[in-house]
């Protein structure tokens, strides 16, 4: 059946509704007050920044038409977003796996979300991630490591909000910097090992990343000091770290240096594998054979015997990376850009020749 004339023409002429259930969008407030979109975006957010007049004339089209802004819309077209940036190397790595704790345990009673990034000690990856994260506009980017790539460099000066390195300490950082020094703890740890009277000290380490090298600089210059470096005793590989590595780079270290007797590790697997393989070739610790790890996890404490170890403050540097971002935000920004949590040597029967 065929509409009256008149009834296809009001179907003609009926308004579209607009997609989105019609919700008036800001271009329908700057028609309706005769301006720009963008005179009425600044006049919701720096009311400031327009005349008296032309704010209430935004105001009465916003009031008439029942706008309401799009929180999403707002938070890509603001410098910040609602969300901290964190990129780190390993997510399966107890030692990042603390700073990360750190982090969420901080920002957990406040509007801010966390977006986690794994480099997988990749470069190219990290400039991947920071270009996507960037591009979200986020509030703070906390990313491990100083060992960025030029790109990665340029990506974080340039990303127009906080940014706190971690897990070092060094002369140049892009914003704010907490950590420690890899090489005063591998020092330390190796004089630890010269004190208790150990004379062939070897160095042992999977996964040489730059934090790993700098320990192992620590090492270097310890013995040199000390008048006793010889590089047979230094023992490395590019492969994932696991305490079956730790045995098997003890042997190849006794291999080269047959007079061993002394053994500082970049991590704690290595350190246990290291211990292990002792047991199984009946060598003595600590009398035979001195050993001391990295990081000092728990299982450090429970070894038998148990095993000495450098503590880094993991979960602290958490928290403080966490708490610089957050008064740099607020505007009140830390004078001290670089703060040093230090290290701990955690003495046990390891070497307690």
């Amino acid at each position: 059946m065929l509409r009256p004339p008149c009834a296809r023409a009001k179907a003609l002429t009926k308004p579209r509704s607009r997609r989105g259930g019609g919700r008036p969008t800001i271009a329908d407030v700057a028609r309706k007050a005769g301006v720009g979109a963008i005179t009425v975006s600044r006049a919701l957010r720096e009311p400031g920044r327009v005349s008296e007049d032309l704010r209430r004339q935004i105001q009465a089209a916003v009031d008439e038409l029942g706008y309401v802004p799009d929180p999403n819309a707002r938070a890509l077209a603001s410098a910040r977003a609602e969300v901290f940036g964190v990129l780190v190397p390993s997510l399966t790595n107890n030692v990042f796996a603390e700073v990360v704790r750190g982090i969420y345990d901080s920002l957990s009673d406040s509007a801010f979300r966390i977006q986690l990034g794994h480099t997988h000690y990749s470069g190219l990856e990290e400039e991947r991630l920071l270009q996507l994260f960037g591009s979200q506009r986020p509030a703070a980017l906390i990313v491990a490591g100083i060992d960025q790539t030029a790109t990665s460099r340029r990506l974080l000066e340039t990303a127009g909000c906080p940014v706190v390195q971690i897990m070092e300490t060094g002369p140049d950082p892009v914003d704010m910097l907490v950590g420690f020094s890899h090489f005063d703890s591998g020092r330390a740890a190796t004089e630890h090992l010269l004190e208790a009277g150990y004379r062939k000290v070897g160095f042992i380490g999977a996964r040489m990343d730059p934090r790993s090298q700098r320990r192992l600089a620590g090492y270097r210059a310890a013995m040199e000091a000390a008048g006793l470096f010889d590089p047979r005793l230094i023992t490395t590989t590019p492969m994932l770290s696991s305490v079956s590595l730790g045995r098997e780079l003890l042997r190849d270290a006794l291999a080269k240096m047959p007079t061993l007797d002394g053994v500082f590790c970049n991590n704690d697997d290595i350190a246990l594998g290291v211990l292990f393989e002792c047991h199984r070739a009946s060598i003595e610790v600590p009398r035979q054979i001195g050993i001391v790890g990295f990081n000092d996890l728990d299982m450090m404490q429970v070894a038998f015997p148990s095993v000495t170890s450098i503590r880094t403050h993991r979960y602290e540097i958490g928290r403080r990376a966490v708490a610089m971002a957050l008064a740099e935000i607020a505007g009140n920004r830390p004078q001290q850009r670089v703060v040093d949590l230090g290290f701990e040597l955690m003495r046990r029967e390891s070497t307690a020749r």
